[in-house]
């Protein structure tokens, strides 16, 4: 009989939010697939957590995904979890958790910390629509990307790196006008922030001191004001 696939979320940033039942769910398992395995030592061993680990990321996904695979075919339950948040969310699970619903793989999902649910609650700005985008293209199709989503009628969800910060805010001020952001940085951490105002304020506000931490940025839509 074949094992089980658990998508597993995890903190993305404080260990205190994993929940009980990630917690238990690691622990019984025969086999944890994870982004970085040295990352997630830190939060299995704060946990006391005993768990195989075998790494699953972006330069091995292709091979690992049909090595897991053939694991749960044969009896092993596995755990897949991502350096922080939920696997799969502009991060590697897609092709494993593919290929097990092919094979007709049992696909349970343990759900737990998000930074784009998250930052979308503490935004301040309408969460009614919103368009994830994760991280923008570097450099080719980038101008392409910004012309896509210029029009959207929702709010434009951005991951961003701390030394591409500025860029990104004069981008979005360059291509979408003076719009309303939020800008969300270390989300549980202890350093924590929420911005919100005008990109051209984002900009003075995050330009007068060298950013730091993880980065969401938070876009409303064409011709939103606050009030």
């Amino acid at each position: 009989m074949a094992g089980t696939l658990y998508v597993v979320g995890t903190p993305i940033g404080n260990l205190s939010d994993l929940t009980f039942r990630a917690e238990t769910t690691l622990k019984a398992v025969s086999l944890i697939a994870a982004e970085d395995t040295r990352t997630s030592r830190k939060l299995l061993g704060h946990y006391n957590i005993g768990t195989p680990l075998i790494a699953y990321h972006d330069n091995n996904e292709i091979n690992q995904a049909k090595n897991l695979v053939n694991k749960l075919n044969s009896g092993d339950s596995i755990a897949i979890i991502s350096d922080a948040g939920t696997p799969c969310i502009s991060d590697p699970g897609y092709r494993v958790v593919n290929l097990a619903k092919k094979e007709g793989i049992k696909v349970i999902t343990i759900p737990g910390p998000s930074a784009v649910t998250a930052a979308l609650s503490v935004s301040g700005i309408p969460t009614d629509h919103f368009y994830f985008e994760g991280f923008l293209p570097p450099k080719k199709g980038r101008k392409t990307h910004f012309e896509l989503l210029e029009s959207l009628p929702a709010t434009v969800v951005i991951f961003e790196s701390p030394h591409k910060i500025l860029k990104t805010l004069r981008d979005i001020h360059s291509y979408w006008g003076n719009r309303i952001i939020s800008v969300c940085r270390e989300l549980t951490k202890i350093y924590e922030e929420s911005f919100l105002g005008t990109v051209e304020e984002a900009e003075k506000y995050f330009g007068n001191s060298k950013p730091k931490g993880e980065f969401v940025v938070l876009v409303a839509k064409k011709g939103y004001a606050l009030d």
